[in-house]
């Protein structure tokens, strides 16, 4: 068996990355998951979150924020197709602050129940940004 899989993030835009990987952590839709070379085929839909990159020894190497979207996995490959996807490091903490600040005024002034259905999915894709930001910004204090 292989040490590592190939990991893709690809967006509408263009294909964010592509490199190999000993492990990687998904934000599923039903939690949290991890890929290693020789999992079992899969294919999850994915919630707003971090997905970790990690090595062997469960380092942290790169945290990327996906606001949604699909992951497929074989036993070589892990591709995750994301609506939206950034590398945590440059997040700007105010900019995400105000995102989720918008977010949390149009819920509030919401009128319709698709208006507020859409207006909740924004509030969560941006907590979970500010999560994720805090997430990165702790273990860099800790020097993980």
């Amino acid at each position: 068996m292989a040490d590592t899989l190939k990991f893709e993030i690809v967006t509408p835009a263009a294909r964010m990355l592509s490199e190999d990987a000993e492990l990687v952590i998904i934000p599923g839709a039903e939690g949290n998951f991890g890929v290693m070379p020789g999992h079992a085929p899969l294919l999850s839909s994915i919630r707003p979150g971090a997905i970790e990159i990690r090595d062997r020894t469960l380092k942290i190497l790169a945290q990327y924020f996906v606001e949604g979207g699909f992951a497929e996995v074989t036993t070589e490959r892990c591709t995750v197709l994301a609506e939206e996807a950034i590398s945590v490091a440059k997040i700007d903490r105010e900019v995400a602050e105000n995102r989720l600040k918008r977010a949390h005024d149009a819920l509030m002034v919401s009128e319709t129940l698709n208006v507020r259905t859409v207006a909740e999915r924004d509030v969560r894709a941006a907590e979970a940004m500010v999560a994720a930001l805090d997430e990165y910004e702790r273990t860099q204090l800790k020097g993980h």
